[in-house]
């Protein structure tokens, strides 16, 4: 298994995981209350035959905490000082649920860095999202559904996964460490006041990542399992209509973080997909 490293990006310090080799280097980035660990089927199948990077963004995993929301555009120009810190100068993108936002706010800030995007259920390109998450925005209700619990714990990987079998007793104990990490619940929870309300995701936010989405010139694989709950199947046909040249994979069975709950599909259409920018 790829051991864990750390690097230093503005003075804190991230985690990483990197199986090395040769070729365009691929960052995969997690959803928010995520971690590298959720990528690690791709590590495993895939390290051998291209340079993969997996890491924890601030305030995620084992990475040290972060002082600001996990909005993307702020992500995603600390993504690109990671990649510096790396000596990564281009690379493909792959990016779940806020992942995929970073990954698609990197391509806009530093086109010439993208090689490629692989967008797995990107977050903020549509107004939809989970019902509970846009509670979690209201006054009262907001914190008692955020403060750490085995019950928010259950919440998130009944949000995350379709296939109630992919569900192990090492995934169910990481996102345990994510939810009660020092000061994760209090950022999460602001974060999701500063991007949605009870009615769904700011157009502050949705509409500039689809303009962004439909500028892009780089190749994008677009995947999303047929049974998310976190954000409608819909919204793969609206990131497809922006970018018609696009590769559209939709799973079946298959919830929100298709890397994990169907790796093998998911590997076959990255190889496929590398193979082709080569």
């Amino acid at each position: 298994m790829t051991t864990d490293k750390t690097t230093q990006v503005d003075g804190l310090t991230i985690r990483y995981r990197d199986t090395g080799g040769d070729g365009l280097p691929v960052l995969l980035s997690s959803g928010i209350g995520g971690s590298l660990e959720l990528w690690q089927k791709q590590l495993d199948a895939l390290g051998g035959q291209h340079r993969l990077i997996s890491w924890d963004y601030p305030g995620h995993g084992l990475s040290d905490p972060w002082r600001h929301t996990f909005e993307p555009g702020g992500l995603a120009e600390f993504a690109l000082r990671f990649l510096d810190a790396l000596g990564v100068e281009r690379a493909v993108l792959a990016g779940n649920s806020l992942g995929g936002a970073i990954a698609i706010r990197m391509a806009a800030a530093a086109p010439a860095r993208v090689a490629g995007l692989v967008l797995v259920a990107p977050a903020l390109v549509v107004p939809e999202v989970f019902l509970p998450f846009r509670l979690m925005t209201l006054p009262l209700l907001g914190p008692l559904m955020t403060k750490p619990s085995e019950k928010g714990v259950a919440l998130a990987l009944d949000s995350m996964f379709h296939i109630t079998e992919t569900v192990t007793d090492d995934i169910r104990a990481v996102m345990r460490r994510n939810q009660f990490k020092e000061g994760g619940a209090q950022a999460f929870r602001a974060t999701l006041c500063e991007m949605m309300t009870i009615r769904g995701i700011k157009p502050a936010f949705w509409k500039p990542l689809q303009e962004m989405v439909a500028a892009l010139s780089c190749p994008v694989l677009n995947i999303h399992g047929r049974q998310d709950k976190v954000l409608p199947v819909a919204q793969a046909e609206t990131i497809q209509a922006l970018i018609p040249n696009g590769e559209l994979l939709i799973l079946d069975p298959c919830g929100h973080t298709a890397q994990w709950e169907a790796p093998e599909e998911v590997n076959r259409a990255i190889s496929r997909f590398l193979e082709g920018l080569a």
